[in-house]
């Protein structure tokens, strides 16, 4: 059995872990507008090459929000127990409309 003070810990690891994935999106926010000013500044965005430091900072971010939150996010155990009760009130309200017809 856990104790009081082992929830705690995880608690705040997983805080931790959620802090540094907001702070990394403030991060690349700011990167990305310096660096969108900086090409405007040099060439007025006909060649936009800060587009390519826009998709890797997305791509980072997206990678580190599977980190925190794992792939549960979009198709976790909430996900299966969802969809296995709507298809389970479906089959009852298919079962309902045939037993009504007849």
């Amino acid at each position: 059995m856990e104790t009081n003070q082992e929830k705690y810990l995880r608690a705040l690891d997983r805080v931790k872990q959620i802090k540094k994935l907001y702070s990394k999106i403030i991060n690349s926010l700011i990167l990305v507008a310096l660096i969108a000013g900086v090409n405007y500044y040099v060439n007025e965005l006909r060649n936009p090459w800060f587009l390519w430091v826009a998709g890797f900072s997305f791509l980072g971010i997206v990678i580190e929000t599977f980190k925190v939150y794992g792939t549960s996010l979009f198709l976790g155990k909430g996900w299966e127990r969802r969809k296995i009760k709507e298809q389970m009130e479906k089959e009852d309200q298919d079962t309902k409309t045939n037993f009504i017809r007849k």
